[in-house]
């Protein structure tokens, strides 16, 4: 029901947009957003609407990612800008519904020379 689009290679400093469309029984994009895992780390928080379409950011990058959505294609996105190598990771998307988490297959971004 989350589908995920847009991971890829770039180099330090570089950019990345990265999409999810929900499908399905979801139809709301409040309380959606991102997560992330890099390797041999445990799944954080990156950014996310809250209730009300307020939006959340992780401080590692406040200032550098931008969530943003499109409420009638149901797709968030997460524009990433001076991506560092330390962005590296599988990123999920992700959304609450009534309490149940519902998770992305996750796209892979890896920053590297």
């Amino acid at each position: 029901q989350l589908v995920e689009s847009g991971g890829g290679l770039v180099q330090p400093g570089g950019s990345l947009k990265l999409s999810c469309t929900a499908s399905g029984s979801i139809l709301s994009l409040n309380r959606m957003g991102w997560y992330r895992q890099a390797l041999g780390s445990t799944r954080e928080f990156v950014a996310a609407f809250g209730d009300s379409g307020i939006t959340n950011y992780a401080d590692s990058v406040k200032g550098r990612f931008t969530i943003s959505r499109d409420i009638a294609k149901l797709t968030i996105y997460l524009e990433m800008n001076g991506l560092k190598r330390e962005d590296t990771a599988v990123y999920y998307c992700h959304k609450n519904r009534s309490g149940i988490d519902y998770w992305g297959k996750g796209a892979l971004v890896t920053v590297a020379s």
